[in-house]
């Protein structure tokens, strides 16, 4: 095979190649899907720092029972009116041995609403977890896809290293027969220098991402994970109308603040209590020695105490006025939240249209266009009007081109992660 029929069929061969990968842009694979919802679920299952926020629901689900109970009853041992004289139990007809027992009750209606505070601090916790929860999924997905994005540009990158070695032994052949030119053997290894650069800081890139994932995946950080599939483009198709209802009624932190206004709706409720007294029920016994020559009869008591909340000018009126503001800063906070998140949304939006049309762009025109333009490279080359330098400039640029497609894809399918995370519900 003659030199020019050689590189026309490497060229040929690595347009195949490019051609495999540029088609696949309407739906992500079922195998990449299926792996990725593996590697979620394994995730939400071991990640330690998920689990922690699982310990802390747990904990606050045993708050609600301590809030509603009453407090212990207080049990009280005493001996009273003892002589000093004798110290003698039986002198004194007033000498007694008592015991008392005391229970402290609040207001009627205190008790359930301390419990109802409690319940929507529960519910808050669970927010904050579900929140942690989309957080490490979205993160999971965005290592993923940047880990198939870099297997992806090594394999191209691959490719175009044997393809230039193959054009070095061109050069090298051409220049030893005096029909090419030194500069286009130096041409030729400076690129394949520049490849094999791009291959190394690639490949510790993976190494990076490996890592990343194995942590979140509570895997031995050094573990090989070799089995990513290819990523290509979802189909996506919701407005922004339609992301900010569902935002409003599943984004955890929306929700948790929510709670939280409530939470102080029923603490205001409960200050208002404090203007009522709170009971002190309590019964007693005493118990008396008999005298050598009286016979003693024992005495029962029983009695309420109250609190007077005579200071309320300066304690409860002020407890009140606390919790209405609390009220009104949680329902500013959550109103300012909300115009964060439609924000972010419309930003996330923006930029996942911007991806698409960028896709499509490369698609449909950049690559095409370059693949046309390297043809051309080819045929010139043929008959000597495009010299060696031409040909390989131009299967660099259709090399930058595939490499740049791929990472929008990745992009576009990272801006969609984001976008889950953001409304706080899986969407595809």
């Amino acid at each position: 095979m003659d030199t020019k029929s050689r590189v026309t069929l490497l060229v040929l061969v690595f347009l195949m190649i490019l051609g495999l990968g540029s088609g696949r842009v309407s739906a992500v694979e079922p195998a990449y899907r299926e792996k990725l919802e593996r590697l979620i679920e394994e995730a939400v299952e071991n990640n330690p720092e998920l689990k922690a926020y699982e310990e802390k629901v747990r904990a606050y689900k045993e708050r609600p029972s301590q809030a509603e109970s009453l407090d212990d009853p207080r049990l009280k041992l005493s001996i009273v009116n003892v002589p000093l004289d004798s110290f003698r139990l039986n002198q004194e007809p007033m000498t007694q041995k008592q015991i008392s027992i005391m229970q402290k009750f609040p207001f009627p209606g205190k008790l359930s609403l301390k419990g109802a505070m409690a319940e929507q601090e529960l519910e808050i916790v669970k927010k904050e977890y579900l929140e942690k929860r989309n957080e490490i999924i979205k993160k999971v997905k965005v290592v993923y896809n940047n880990l198939s994005f870099i297997n992806k540009a090594i394999e191209i990158t691959e490719n175009n290293r044997e393809l230039l070695k193959e054009f070095i032994k061109i050069a090298e052949t051409k220049y030893a027969v005096g029909k090419g030119l030194q500069q286009d053997v130096l041409k030729s290894q400076v690129e394949l220098s520049r490849m094999i650069d791009r291959l190394i800081s690639l490949r510790q890139k993976k190494q990076t991402m490996v890592a990343r994932l194995n942590t979140l995946l509570n895997r031995p950080t050094q573990m090989p994970f070799e089995d990513v599939e290819e990523l290509s483009q979802t189909g996506f198709n919701l407005t922004f109308e339609s992301l900010q209802k569902i935002a409003v009624g599943n984004r955890p932190v929306l929700l948790g603040l929510r709670h939280l206004i409530d939470r102080y709706r029923f603490a205001y409720k409960f200050a208002k209590k404090d203007f009522y007294p709170d009971f002190d029920v309590g019964i007693g016994y005493g118990q008396r020695d008999d005298s050598a020559t009286v016979e003693r009869t024992d005495f029962v008591s029983a009695f309420v105490t109250v609190n007077i909340p005579l200071w309320y000018r300066t304690k409860e009126s002020r407890k009140v006025a606390e919790e209405e503001a609390n009220i009104r800063k949680a329902t500013e906070q959550y109103n300012s939240m909300k115009n964060d998140l439609f924000f972010q949304i419309k930003d996330i939006l923006t930029e996942i249209e911007e991806n698409r049309q960028q896709i499509e762009l490369f698609r449909t025109g950049i690559i095409p266009q370059s693949t046309m333009s390297l043809q051309s490279a080819i045929a010139g080359y043929k008959v000597n009007k495009v010299d060696f330098i031409t040909l390989v400039n131009n299967q660099i640029t259709l090399y930058n081109y595939e490499i740049d497609y791929y990472r929008l894809i990745t992009d576009y399918e990272n801006k969609l992660a984001e976008l889950e995370a953001a409304v706080g519900k899986r969407l595809f």
